[in-house]
């Protein structure tokens, strides 16, 4: 795990976006009632649970705080600027809170929410290596999420698909690999826009 990597790629972020926060938080307050932040208990490192920070991208009335419902595109549920922050993967920014707690990282494959379904059963049930996953902490981005394993999982291939690419990572991670996915990352989901 490459603690000083996260604590200065987190620090650095957090002085340079301070602006673009205060930006999106006004943006959220203003577009309808509802808090600016949205919290939900994900899997950690070791499979304990922790509050992850995101910006609120629903409605406040159709917020799912268990996560079981996988977001979808074209999502009814996704206010006008939370389409926005979903596709820029802005709402995924206050995440650098955790990384500064210590309990993500910048790089690791993506924390999911307990009882995470996969082609409508439970992942782990679905894949008996899942739980492998929880061996580093989870991160912002991974391999999975460079490589277009990102979103929804309805088929039997994005699902082992996505897995494949977490446990790769875990077999290969350098702070090398981490810094070329962030790179990555930084191209693929800020510049271009992946999201939904």
């Amino acid at each position: 795990m490459n603690t000083a990597f996260d604590l200065t790629v987190a620090s650095v972020a957090l002085v340079l976006l301070t602006p673009l926060f205060l930006f999106i938080a006004c943006a959220i307050k203003l577009s309808g009632p509802g808090p600016v932040m949205f919290r939900q208990m994900r899997y950690g490192l070791n499979g304990e649970l922790f509050s992850i920070y995101k910006f609120r991208t629903m409605s406040l009335s159709e917020c799912d705080h268990s996560g079981v419902t996988q977001t979808q595109k074209h999502d009814p549920r996704v206010t006008r600027i939370g389409r926005l922050l979903r596709k820029t993967s802005f709402d995924e920014l206050p995440q650098i809170f955790n990384i500064l707690k210590r309990e993500m990282s910048v790089v690791g494959p993506r924390p999911h929410v307990p009882g995470m379904l996969s082609v409508g059963i439970l992942y782990e049930d679905f894949d008996q290596r899942y739980m492998m996953r929880h061996q580093v902490r989870p991160g912002l981005t991974v391999l999975a999420q460079i490589n277009g394993y990102r979103g929804e999982t309805t088929t039997c291939s994005a699902a082992r698909g996505r897995l494949d690419y977490d446990l790769e990572y875990i077999r290969r991670q350098s702070i090398w690999l981490d810094i070329k996915i962030t790179a990555l990352t930084f191209w693929t989901e800020f510049v271009t826009g992946t999201g939904y």
